[in-house]
């Protein structure tokens, strides 16, 4: 595993809606480049872009067009290689987001596999061989073109499924992984993770990395794949990284990959946390952390402790955090999400409380989700400082909330969520114990119960983490030992012989 992911914080930038800096009403490379020192000021070593190829944008970039092309909207190959390099100069690693599963409809591949004559890319995609057969369990594209077959979409119509093969070869039209087709797939995606790490890039967030392989149940010709694909980045790019949306570590960190991070569905629990009628991070006290904690328990024992099991505050497929949990709230979630193991991912505009925006318009794509992706709140200038471009422009509209949050304001309270992130981030860097690697043991985690309480351990180093978002105090059992509080929000805990008494409303961090 390259070295740098040991204590790697990553920052996920949407650039549509990061920073404008052209006035056109949408986010780009110069955008971002302007804040890279704000990146680093918070404490984040690490960018996840997401898509920024060439696409339609029928789903905000996860429909390429072109693999080797920067989207023009955000600028040139060569602006995207500038940001690397600005980047690198500030400490920064920069990680694209590879969509291998599928293209647009309107990708040259996908065109030339339409043709009725066989071609070099007929086999590039999924077809069955006859107009009136659609793939089994999949949606399908029929009657687009001369050629007799259906074509087999992931998710969106405009997003036909790229062929890595059937791992149980059913239908005559279903090909094995090792047919020529779904070899020249892989080999073509390989080409595209070359071109941009010789680019500079510092490897990849793959979108559906589970999805590649079909008729796949144990998922065995799916890990076989990625596991090729560490092979060939392990010669060639030992220091790229490669980060999976799978949502099952167990099987990501089989096929290779060097994390994981949990997903909002799937069987992790992670929305038992956040996102459910009585998140465990709210101060009503009704959350139950204990499914989490046995889950990730669980995911911990199957990958024998090795790779990243990570857990992001957010990302562009959610609704944020806020207004589901308030500020004071959102302090003790960060402090859980930094001080897990694995990499911490911030979803841009977390760190300062950005609020989910209900009823807006669906945006390429975004359908409920849009509503996460709102622009950036730099200060209370026009479009709060997002863009100078007039508001009905706007790529999506900012949130129009006279309270709402910005960076200036967060900046300039030195008791905000921005700077209690923000410190969270320093305590988690000195101390090899908090960071990525260290074991965890979860020393209290009862069913619907108050606190939630781990060790994190590494070498001589053991860390203690408490966290009581409740609006009660709390307590819990434990073998009395010296810990010497290194954090505390909301007050410290008192710890006697076989009890820990907790505080309302409070996040600790104790060394032994």
């Amino acid at each position: 595993m390259p070295k740098w992911l040991d204590n790697a914080i990553f920052y996920e930038i949407y650039p549509q809606t990061f920073r404008d800096s052209n006035a056109d009403g949408i986010g780009d490379f110069q955008g971002i480049l302007e804040k890279l020192d704000y990146v680093r000021d918070l404490g984040c070593n690490a960018i996840w872009l997401n898509p920024c190829f060439a696409s339609p944008f029928g789903d905000a970039g996860y429909d390429v067009a072109d693999y080797y092309r920067a989207a023009p909207r955000y600028g040139t190959n060569e602006d995207l290689k500038r940001l690397f390099e600005e980047a690198h100069r500030r400490g920064i690693r920069v990680l694209l987001d590879l969509v291998p599963g599928h293209t647009s409809w309107e990708h040259p591949w996908f065109k030339a596999s339409m043709e009725a004559e066989r071609n070099e890319f007929t086999d590039r995609y999924v077809w069955t061989d006859d107009i009136w057969e659609r793939p089994e369990g999949m949606d399908c594209l029929r009657g687009i073109s001369q050629r007799n077959g259906a074509c087999a979409v992931n998710f969106f119509s405009n997003q036909p499924a790229l062929n890595y093969g059937y791992y149980q070869v059913e239908k005559s039209w279903q090909q094995s992984v090792d047919a020529p087709g779904p070899r020249a797939t892989l080999e073509a995606m390989k080409d595209v993770m070359r071109f941009w790490l010789r680019m500079g890039c510092d490897g990849f967030r793959v979108d559906m990395a589970m999805s590649l392989v079909k008729n796949d149940p144990e998922s065995k010709g799916t890990i076989a794949l990625w596991q090729e694909v560490m092979d060939f980045l392990g010669r060639e790019f030992p220091d790229a990284a490669m980060i999976s949306e799978w949502g099952e570590p167990d099987k990501s960190l089989a096929g290779g990959f060097h994390m994981d991070f949990l997903l909002h569905g799937g069987p992790s629990h992670y929305d038992d946390l956040f996102r459910c009628a009585e998140p465990f991070f709210s101060s009503r006290g009704r959350g139950d952390a204990s499914k989490f904690a046995g889950q990730y328990q669980r995911y911990v024992e199957k990958t024998g402790g090795k790779g990243l099991i990570c857990i992001p505050s957010g990302n562009h497929d959610t609704a944020r955090l806020a207004p589901l949990l308030g500020e004071e709230e959102l302090k003790i979630a960060f402090a859980f999400l930094l001080t897990m193991p694995g990499a911490p991912f911030l979803y841009y505009g977390d760190e300062i409380g950005m609020r989910y925006v209900e009823g807006l318009t669906s945006v390429e794509g975004g359908f409920h989700r849009t509503g996460a992706r709102t622009p950036m709140q730099w200060d209370d200038s026009v479009n709060a400082g997002f863009s100078a471009a007039p508001a009905d422009r706007l790529y999506i509209p900012v949130d129009p909330s006279p309270d709402r949050p910005t960076v200036q304001a967060q900046m300039a309270d030195p008791n905000s969520l921005y700077h209690e992130i923000k410190r969270l981030i320093s305590i988690r860097q000195a101390h090899e114990a908090l960071q990525s690697n260290a074991s965890v043991s979860f020393v209290y985690a009862r069913e619907n119960a108050y606190p939630l309480a781990y060790v994190r351990r590494s070498g001589s180093e053991e860390m203690l983490v408490i966290l009581n978002p409740s609006a009660s105090d709390a307590s819990f059992p434990m073998t009395f030992a010296p810990w010497e509080p290194i954090y505390c929000f909301g007050g410290s805990a008192k710890f006697s012989p076989g009890l820990v008494s907790v505080p309302a409303s409070s996040a600790g961090i104790y060394r032994l």
